[in-house]
């Protein structure tokens, strides 16, 4: 499907949110795949592999909305804790999503960009991601931020490390970092912080996640479980948000 201006106004309005103030940045914390699987007795990799179907849903809608930003937490790099034999059938079932998706990516005008660090990644993970990512690197919709061996204190620490290597070398003063000198340096440089976070499975923390870009993002927490979170759970946070007034610290008419 080719989304168009026309095809974005028809999707919200068949989907009653042409009236709404939508988000233009979106991240997920994608969770409870494992606990989705344990409660109907299911090994817990079937619940990832469910919840890649969920990912292909709401990449579609995201796309089809309008969105200019969706940022999807996939694996931590707290998660290489987690038993081996769980670890090398995620590792395979991103490879397996990251080729088979293609089409998706490509139909959807989504551009893919890796967020996290490649250390430690096998190298069949990497050759998929980056043919993906160089075949879309082309289209001019949505980005899509796919947070893969992925820590929000360690992308500060790198961006810190990176900015302070442009100071020892000459090329900028230490007054010359501003936060916008310093957002361009994380992974996310150049790509909207979101507006909204949404966090699925009902806990209420951060895990590590884009810490510097959600300072002022509205957040939205359901008890459903990612593999569970489809289009019409989508629009009821895309709605929650919508209903909100955000203030950035300041205050609106009806404040005073």
């Amino acid at each position: 499907m080719i989304v168009t201006p026309e095809s974005i106004q028809a999707m919200r309005e068949e989907h009653d949110l042409a009236d709404r103030v939508l988000p233009k940045s979106v991240a997920v914390i994608m969770d409870g795949n494992g606990r989705w699987a344990q409660q109907r007795g299911m090994p817990r990799i079937l619940g990832h592999r469910e919840g890649a179907k969920a990912v292909r849903t709401i990449i579609g809608g995201a796309a089809r909305l309008g969105l200019e930003a969706l940022a999807l937490y996939s694996f931590s790099q707290q998660n290489w804790s987690r038993p081996e034999e769980e670890i090398n059938a995620l590792m395979h079932l991103y490879t397996q999503y990251l080729i088979e998706e293609r089409k998706t990516i490509m139909d959807h005008n989504v551009r893919l960009r890796h967020i996290g660090s490649r250390d430690g990644l096998p190298e069949m993970v990497l050759d998929a991601l980056d043919e993906t990512t160089r075949i879309s690197a082309g289209n001019t919709g949505m980005d899509l931020c796919l947070a893969l061996n992925y820590g929000g204190r360690e992308e500060i620490v790198s961006a810190a490390q990176r900015v302070a290597k442009r100071v020892q070398e000459g090329c900028m003063k230490p007054e010359d970092i501003t936060e916008s000198v310093f957002a361009a340096a994380l992974d996310t440089g150049g790509i909207l912080d979101p507006d909204l976070l949404i966090r699925t499975s009902g806990e209420m923390r951060l895990s590590n996640f884009m810490l510097w870009q959600i300072s002022y993002s509205e957040f939205y927490v359901t008890d459903v479980h990612w593999p569970d979170f489809g289009v019409e759970e989508f629009k009821t946070a895309l709605r929650s948000y919508g209903g909100r007034k955000r203030r950035y610290g300041g205050l609106n008419d009806s404040d005073s």
